[in-house]
């Protein structure tokens, strides 16, 4: 099966409300005509809106970084899905290595967001990694099961489907270091194996899984060219239309 690629720019917690707007207006006119692959950027949850509303029109996706699992109530400083959903989301990132590691969201958190933003008709990009001591301690694929395991809980068949897989090496991120694409590759027919002994062979088929982990323009199109990978999300290089471009283009 030829699975259509997604570049998803994450923006983390950067830039203002007018670099976002200036960005976000860079992306649509250099790959608004992007027919090959599909394309999100994932501002910070207070540029959602406006960012959304820049886009809107274009093939751009928006999504956020992260959202809580109630539809609505006494949760203070939270953001729920339909309210994502309501300012012009299509995706929402879930377990980013940095919401596990420095904010200690457990796989079982993760699985709660997961089924809310099913619920409600969202993306989840739902992301999982190993730390670098946990690759040398040869354990990449039991945490990569253990958090696939974990984060998908009670998820059907049908809404598998509808998710993307982030696999971002923790030791890769943001550090400058990345999986050599044979690695990835490695890690991503891993992942897709477990979804073939867990769900149908057309599930396991049909669910992307991208790399994320200090992609670049310059290592982009090798890492994409790889059988399992089906995209990037893609991190600081996202912030610079440019080089954001250039991992765009390295997947055509």
């Amino acid at each position: 099966m030829t699975r259509r690629l997604l570049i998803a720019g994450n923006w983390k917690m950067n830039l203002n409300l007018a670099t976002a707007l200036e960005l976000a207006e860079a992306v649509k006119k250099e790959a608004g005509s992007v027919t090959k692959l599909d394309v999100a950027v994932c501002p910070p949850s207070v540029y959602v809106q406006p960012v959304a509303a820049a886009l809107k029109g274009t093939c751009i996706g928006v999504g956020a970084q992260n959202a809580y699992f109630e539809k609505e109530g006494a949760y203070t400083g939270e953001i729920s899905m339909g309210m994502l959903k309501d300012v012009g989301c299509q995706y929402v990132i879930l377990g980013h290595s940095e919401r596990r590691h420095i904010l200690h969201e457990s796989s079982e958190d993760v699985n709660v967001k997961v089924l809310a933003a099913l619920a409600i008709g969202l993306t989840p990009i739902v992301c999982v990694g190993e730390l670098l001591k946990e690759r040398e301690a040869g354990m990449t694929e039991l945490v990569v099961q253990r958090q696939f395991d974990g984060s998908f809980s009670g998820v059907s068949d049908a809404d598998m489907k509808k998710c993307v897989i982030a696999y971002e090496p923790v030791w890769a991120i943001g550090t400058g270091k990345v999986a050599t694409p044979d690695q990835a590759e490695e890690v991503h027919a891993a992942i897709r194996k477990m979804m073939t002994k867990r769900y149908s062979k057309d599930a396991a088929e049909t669910v992307r899984i991208q790399y994320g982990g200090s992609v670049n323009d310059q290592n982009a199109r090798e890492i994409l060219a790889k059988p399992n990978v089906d995209g990037a999300l893609v991190g600081g290089a996202s912030l610079k239309i440019a080089s954001f471009m250039g991992i765009i283009n390295g997947g055509h």
